[in-house]
């Protein structure tokens, strides 16, 4: 039987990274994921599940660690933020091209400097181009649920997942949340086998070189993968769905049936809009809210589908790419470019380095979007 207990998002990844049984662990600690790697090996110490912990000197080796684990075939896990993640760069480009399962959870930090230990979503943006899925998540539940998601579907695809949650909203927070029992979970991820692995009696090279008659064929492979990704996570999601009630979608809606402007947002920020969509929604403005789920693959269908026939997309980001705008608005004005049904797009970027995302200041970018719009690329949120 599935228990309720009280977890932070942390709590929650290391209880699902128990449920899946991972084999091997590479560990090393920056704030603010370190009480995952500690809640790992406290459930490991009392027998939750068996796995290899490998102690490292850095992120960077964490990351090698489990691209060899993930060579023989073993399924793999390891956590970071902020400039881990970075310090990672070089070996998730491995991880990627290398077509390893692979599933890492990354708690958004603000890069440095300043140092900053609270949360912005420019860490894990900034390795959008590696080859990794990307959930952005926004409950403690979500992300026990998608942490098991990703290994699934990593392993069907051969593509690996990053699980991000924000730093201390969600990563620190405590929250009421279903752990589900052993054999729903063995219903939803099997076993683990690797199509291809390092075996001393079927030898075979990994990560040689190509020469460019092949190197172009091998990514298209991974992109024909990444866009197969999809369908994967919503198959993934709708048997979830079927075993515990549970659905997350690769995009959500919340009053958006009927509404004239979507507030489009990703992760926490989209918990604080829907209380903002309430108040507005009783002064008679038709507005809804959607939460981008899944970043990469990029849900380019499911948000044109969303986004039709709507009178104004407010998008806003916790992001900044310099000297262009937010990420999420810049991929999604890609979605829309050039198709009949596309909406003005207003775009506001905000809360970075932790700073509060509040409904004020979520009403006041609806408010500022309804009024005359000066065709600024983007405006702050202060």
């Amino acid at each position: 039987m599935p228990r309720r207990e009280l977890l932070t998002g942390n709590e929650a990844v290391a209880q699902a990274v128990a449920l899946a049984n991972a084999q091997v662990i590479g560990i090393y600690p920056i704030t603010p994921q370190t009480t995952i790697i500690e809640k790992i090996c406290d459930l490991a110490a009392k027998g939750a599940f068996h796995p290899r912990i490998i102690h490292v000197e850095s992120e960077h080796s964490a990351m090698a660690a489990v691209i060899g684990a993930a060579f023989t075939g073993a399924r793999t896990f390891t956590a970071t933020s902020s400039q881990g993640l970075a310090l990672m760069h070089e070996l998730l480009h491995w991880a990627g091209g290398g077509r390893l399962p692979i599933v890492l959870a990354n708690v958004n930090r603000a890069m440095a400097p300043g140092w900053s230990i609270w949360t912005d979503q420019n860490d894990s943006l900034s390795q959008r181009d590696t080859g990794w899925m990307q959930f952005y998540c926004e409950s403690a539940q979500e992300v026990l649920d998608t942490t098991l998601l990703a290994f699934r579907v990593s392993e069907r695809v051969m593509v690996p997942s990053m699980v991000v949650l924000d730093a201390f909203v969600l990563s620190h927070t405590s929250e009421p949340t279903e752990v589900p029992d052993a054999d729903t979970v063995a219903q939803f991820l099997p076993k683990y086998e690797a199509p291809y692995r390092l075996d001393v009696e079927k030898p075979c090279s990994f990560g040689a070189l190509l020469r460019p008659p092949f190197y172009q064929e091998v990514r298209a492979k991974l992109q024909e993968a990444m866009e197969g990704a999809l369908k994967e996570i919503d198959e993934a999601d709708q048997l979830w769905r079927k075993l515990t009630g549970r659905g997350w979608g690769i995009v959500s809606g919340y009053r958006h049936e009927d509404a004239d402007i979507l507030f489009v947002t990703s992760a926490t920020t989209a918990s604080t809009a829907r209380v903002v969509i309430d108040r507005l929604r009783v002064e008679g403005i038709k507005i809804g809210g959607l939460k981008v789920r899944v970043f990469r693959p990029f849900p380019f269908e499911e948000l044109r589908r969303a986004l039709a026939g709507r009178r104004l997309a407010i998008i806003f980001d916790r992001n900044l790419s310099y000297g262009h705008h937010g990420i999420f608005a810049q991929e999604i004005k890609s979605a829309l470019y050039g198709w009949r049904g596309a909406p003005p797009v207003s775009c506001y970027v905000g809360g970075l380095g932790g700073r509060d995302v509040t409904p004020e200041s979520i009403e006041g970018m609806v408010r500022r979007s309804l009024g005359e719009r000066n065709g600024e690329l983007f405006s702050w949120v202060r």
